[in-house]
């Protein structure tokens, strides 16, 4: 273009092409202007005259760098910077072409860096960092300047290693590349090899920095790498490390969880025939054998095993990575072992890390982890098995371990508690008394080197207190013990470890306690409950929750023990207080979503709202967890749920500072608990361990105690099971044959059991005959028929049975009594629905033959003032019943009915299509129920895994919201059932033919009357077999 052509534009800016370069085309916008210099009358020259000289120098630098750049001689090169200094110098600070000039000799500088004709890079930095300076964001040129810094801090990183250039350089980049538009020059030679992928690349070869800071850098590495990026794996990988690292000294879940999540995206970028795929599964198994440390999840462990399997297999003899494999799979097996009991696992385990050890001979880096690893599955299997060979060499390995580790190694604290855990084996063992003082010693070391609050503590603590408790046992010295308690106190209270190592040593701490008689007893009960109560809470199915509950079968019978505990420290409300809080705790996770507001709508509108609209929210997660199968999203939607919950629990906290409102969801003191008694009283069965008694909560007033002293845990345990044979039994018999078995255990029921509380209800409470009073059994009581006690004497003066002195009735724990009073203030006129199946369909069961009689004669009994319902036959279906029961407040129900004892939220009603389950009826929410008749098999008896839950078709419905519910402990004739049904309802509606009130209150007596009415037709286990819960 000639010079005419470019005048030719004026003052206007216009385009101006290049060939293209590198398959980019390259464009100029320039502005013309015609300058004209003259002297002024003054003798002055103007401006215009300084900016071609300085016009001149700056082409005379580009002249001698472009030589520079062809011959490479470096006179050339100083010629250039010499020219580019006195543009610098005439172009001070604040004059509009500073930030050019220094660019200009910025790169004169780098070029002669990058050919090691100029060394000091620092001042070029400093050239190209002042430019950017001058060109903030919305510079046109702030791309530009940006790109120029980060390839001059690339290069010092490549000749200084400089960590810091290279973390400035990624932080660049992530500001430069959304500037630069696909396609573009810039952003081709930002986005190469020697760019970004350069900083990419170096970045993931950083150092793990679990500080906010360095997790930051990750984030923004990982921001560099899109989908599709060939880097992004190892980005994601670096990031899931980082934040497991940090996991690992603050505890927190959400760390954990987030590794996990990159972890397994790492890993499906990474598929089988990847380069990295061993690698991904690798890191990915170790994080999810982390959770299961934490949380207690065995799906995660499971799932973790067969990664660490598979990166095993793909790391043969030979392979560099084999012991990394060996190691960590040997360590999940442990976790298996601890978990299920398997000496597979723990056999294998053993060999594993022998062979990993002779991959690490002496001088390799990782030895001492090895030695730890397999002196700790020595440890454990000595543990199991007494053979004082493993524990020798146990000791031994865990010292060499310990040689090898340097004193500020971050992991020396874990060989320093483990020797002193195998070392007070030892003094348990031989008692050596330098075994334990060694063992106590090397618990203070770890203490010392570790923060307040790093998880690792717990260990220090739970050793600590091992060794402590352990010489105890031996010298009897009560500062021992005093000190062993107090570390029971710091493990279990240590808030960074994860609820199930905290929810064992708790329980541990009310074994020692109750061992040595220490009265911290009742503080280590209320603590295992609030840890477990806390634990359980994590969890958003009610199945899961249960799954998480099992995990301690062994602290089954802490409820009753707590409250025995309390008992014999004469503190009898503390007793009612404990032994409410640890039972059925399944219920009051589920319905702390649904208590009424009443109160708090009065005196806080808005935070009610609030709380009621975060349980909502919390309650749907819940329900959409509930059905995930796949593990990825299922750990996305468990951390929506944590979140959610977290609000929730920040709503409920807001809740409590009001006044009045203090103890708002919180576990429930006597006087809340004594309204469950408000129209009879309520009789605790407690089943402990230490002592079998009852607790009769009265009206007004303190609780009574009555010991039971001829009945012992084990003596429940085996009339259980000899009611459990007497009525399978009876069920075979003719109904005129005599029930000899089971009346000689209704007479034991009564002589040993009843007839002492009997005794207190008649004398000291001067309870009247035909009150109502309510059972409320623990443990080995819940499967037991109380109410069927019967002393059967002929004499003519002979004692009445307990069910011709009271209306009984059951009630799964005090709570869920109050909170069905508390529903009944809302009363909507009454519906009712008679739901029948009698032909439930191939391989669920015989065919009920007198269902729809029965149904006909609830349906001609029960009063015309309310709507009937009737469904049956292929009517009868799993959606049809549920919404029959949202839609009615009395149900009457027909049918087979399964108790699943491994998982009882499986238990169900069956029905034509699928099972009406546990679980269904729970997620309904129905306020206005008031009354349902469940006539059919096992509908009232919970599960033996966790009888304290009482997981069971009657509590479920009492907890969705009807008040008042018939269920039965054992298998129903249907033929005879039918006569109990009659009986009830004529007893129930004597009077209400025409009109009148149905009163579900009065379904106990109703109930009472009926077996008594039906006693020359209906065999003794048939009667028996029906029970009442609710108000």
């Amino acid at each position: 273009m000639s010079w005419d052509e470019l005048l030719d534009h004026g003052d206007h800016p216009f385009d101006l092409s290049f060939p293209a370069v590198r398959g980019v085309q390259p464009f100029i916008t320039l502005k013309v202007a015609v300058v004209h210099a003259w002297d002024d009358q003054n003798g002055a020259l103007f401006d215009s005259l300084t900016d071609c000289e300085i016009a001149r120098d700056a082409d005379a630098g580009h002249a001698q760098f472009a030589s520079y750049m062809k011959s490479k001689n470096v006179s050339h090169m100083n010629d250039a910077m010499e020219h580019f200094q006195l543009v610098l110098n005439q172009c001070p600070v604040g004059h509009p072409d500073h930030a050019t000039a220094l660019t200009n000799l910025a790169w004169a500088c780098l070029r002669g860096y990058i050919w090691n004709d100029f060394q000091d890079i620092d001042t070029t930095t400093s050239l190209f960092r002042d430019a950017l300076a001058l060109r903030p964001q919305h510079h046109p040129d702030h791309p530009l300047s940006l790109y120029n810094l980060t390839t001059t801090l690339n290069w010092r990183h490549s000749r200084k290693s400089t960590a810091d250039d290279i973390c400035e350089a990624a932080q660049l980049y992530h500001e430069l590349l959304p500037l630069c538009p696909e396609g573009t020059y810039l952003r081709s030679i930002a986005a190469g090899e020697n760019g970004v992928n350069y900083v990419i690349r170096e970045c993931n070869n950083l150092p793990t920095d679990t500080s906010d800071e360095g997790i930051r850098l990750r984030r923004v590495v990982l921001e560099l790498c899109p989908l599709g990026h060939q880097l992004r794996p190892e980005a994601l990988d670096e990031l899931a490390q980082a934040v497991e690292a940090r996991f690992y000294q603050h505890g927190s879940i959400d760390d954990l969880d987030t590794s996990i999540q990159l972890g397994r995206e790492a890993a499906s970028l990474c598929p089988e025939g990847h380069a990295d795929h061993d690698t991904c599964l690798n890191n990915l198994a170790v994080s999810l054998v982390s959770r299961f440390d934490h949380q207690g999840n065995p799906n995660d462990l499971d799932e973790a095993i067969s990664f660490h399997e598979k990166a095993l297999r793909l790391r043969p003899v030979g392979h560099e990575s084999r012991d990394d494999s060996l190691n960590n799979l040997g360590g999940a097996l442990i976790d298996r072992f601890q978990n299920r009991g398997d000496i597979g696992d723990m056999t294998r385990a053993i060999s594993l890390y022998r062979e990993a050890l002779t991959l690490r001979p002496h001088g390799h880096p990782c030895r001492e982890s090895t030695l730890h690893n397999l002196a700790l599955a020595l440890e454990t299997r000595y543990d199991k098995s007494q053979v004082s060979q493993d524990l020798n060499e146990a000791i031994d390995w865990y010292r060499d371990s310990l040689r090898l580790q340097r004193l500020d190694d971050p992991e020396r604290h874990k060989t320093l508690c483990s020797l002193s855990s195998a070392l007070c084996s030892r003094f348990t063992q031989a008692q050596k008394n330098e075994d334990v003082e060694e063992a106590i010693a090397l618990c203070q070391e770890s203490l010392a080197a570790l923060s307040s609050l790093h998880p690792g503590r717990y260990f220090s603590y739970v050793r600590l207190q091992e060794a402590y408790l352990s010489r105890y046992r031996i010298l009897h010295d009560p500062a021992d013990l005093s000190h062993a308690v107090e570390n029971f106190r710091l493990a279990s209270r240590h808030s960074t470890r994860g609820f199930p190592l905290r929810i064992m040593i708790g329980f541990n701490w009310t074994v020692a306690a109750e061992q040595h008689g220490h009265g911290s007893a009742l503080e280590a009960y209320s603590t295992f409950f609030e840890l477990l109560d806390a634990h359980l809470a994590t969890r958003s199915s009610a199945t899961s929750r249960r799954e998480a509950a099992a995990a301690f079968h062994y602290a089954r019978t802490l409820p009753a023990d707590a409250a025995s505990c309390a008992i014999r420290c004469d503190n009898l409300p503390h007793a009612v207080e404990l032994v409410e809080q640890g039972r059925g705790q399944q219920w009051s996770l589920a319905s702390r979503l649904r208590t009424p507001v009443e109160d708090l709508e009065s005196a806080n509108p808005a935070l009610a709202h609030n709380y009621l609209e975060l349980s909502k929210l919390v309650f749907n997660a819940a329900q959409s967890s509930a059905t995930i199968t796949d593990s990825a999203a299922a750990d996305r939607a468990a951390i929506e749920y944590r979140r959610l919950t977290r609000q929730w629990e920040g709503a409920v906290a807001e809740i409590r500072d009001l006044r009045g409102f203090s103890r708002f969801l919180l576990p429930p003191l006597y006087a809340d608990l004594q309204a469950a008694a408000r129209q009879g009283p309520v009789i605790i069965f407690v089943a402990s361990r230490y002592s079998c008694s009852a607790i009769i909560i009265p009206t007004l007033g303190a609780p009574y105690h009555v010991p039971l002293p001829s009945v012992g845990l084990a003596d429940l345990k085996i009339l259980k099971d000899r009611f459990t044979r007497a009525i399978r039994d009876a069920s075979q018999m003719t109904p005129t044959q005599s029930r000899t078995d089971l009346i000689v255990l209704l007479r034991i029921l009564w002589d040993e059991i009843m007839l002492p509380i009997v005794k207190v209800l008649e004398h000291l409470l001067k309870l009247k005959r035909r009150s109502r009073i309510w059972l409320c059994p623990t443990a080995a009581f819940t499967s037991i028929p109380l109410h069927a006690a019967h002393p059967f004497q002929t004499k003519p003066d002979r004692l009445p049975c307990l069910e011709d002195l009271y209306i009984c009735s059951y009630t799964p724990t005090l709570s869920a009594l109050v909170r069905s009073r508390q529903l009944m203030k809302k009363r909507i006129p009454p519906s009712f629905v008679a739901i029948g199946q009698g032909q439930p369909g191939a391989g669920k069961g015989k065919a009920l033959l007198a269902v729809d009689s029965e149904l006909e004669l609830a349906h001609k009994l029960v009063p015309a003032t309310a709507k009937h319902t009737t469904i049956s036959g292929d009517a009868a279906t799993r959606a049809g019943a549920l919404e029959a029961l949202q839609q009615n407040t009395w149900v009457h129900l027909a049918c087979h009915g399964k108790q699943d004892p491994k998982q009882p939220y499986n238990s169900h009603f069956v029905m034509r299509d699928e099972d009406l389950t546990l679980l269904d009826i729970m997620e309904r929410d129905i306020p206005h129920a008031e009354f349902a008749f469940l006539s059919a098999c096992h509908t009232a008896v919970g599960d033996e895994e966790t009888p304290d839950e009482v997981i069971h078709l009657a509590a479920g419905l009492q907890f969705s919201g009807f008040k008042s519910v018939i269920g039965t402990l054992w298998q129903v004739d249907d033929s005879v059932a039918k006569h109990v049904v009659k009986a009830f309802y004529e007893n129930m509606f004597p009077d209400l033919k025409d009109g009148g009130v149905m009163d579900c209150t009065k379904a106990a007596w109703a109930l009472n009357r009926a077996t008594h009415a039906v006693k020359t037709t209906v065999p003794l286990e048939q009667r028996m077999v029906f029970v009442h819960i609710g108000v």
